[in-house]
């Protein structure tokens, strides 16, 4: 049992450290706000349309909920990935004995 144990975590390891090579991109405001993240949950970069900020110029305060917006997209999508990725590692976890 042990040693499913370790393939099962050599099996995990390798897996999150796949997630953390996979971009997923999130977007709001209609495509003028995208945050790039990783499968891992990393920000990897934001971007902003010049018009957005030009429209927006006196509404800060907008321009802050529509990023937070697009990360929450990205980091629900690299959720998403993490859920795919793991969750048939994580259903093997009930065969060693462990809560799955």
């Amino acid at each position: 049992m042990m040693r499913e144990a370790q393939k099962m975590a050599a099996e995990v390891a390798k897996a999150q450290e796949e997630l953390a090579g996979v971009e997923v991109e999130g977007t709001a405001g209609g495509g003028a706000v995208k945050v790039v993240a990783t499968a891992d949950q990393h920000i990897v970069s934001v971007t902003l349309d010049p018009e957005l900020l030009s429209d927006l110029q006196d509404d800060a305060d907008m321009i802050g909920d529509v990023i937070v917006t697009a990360v929450n997209d990205a980091l629900d999508k690299a959720r998403e990935k993490q859920e795919q990725t793991l969750g048939p590692l994580a259903g093997g976890l009930g065969g060693l004995g462990l809560p799955g």
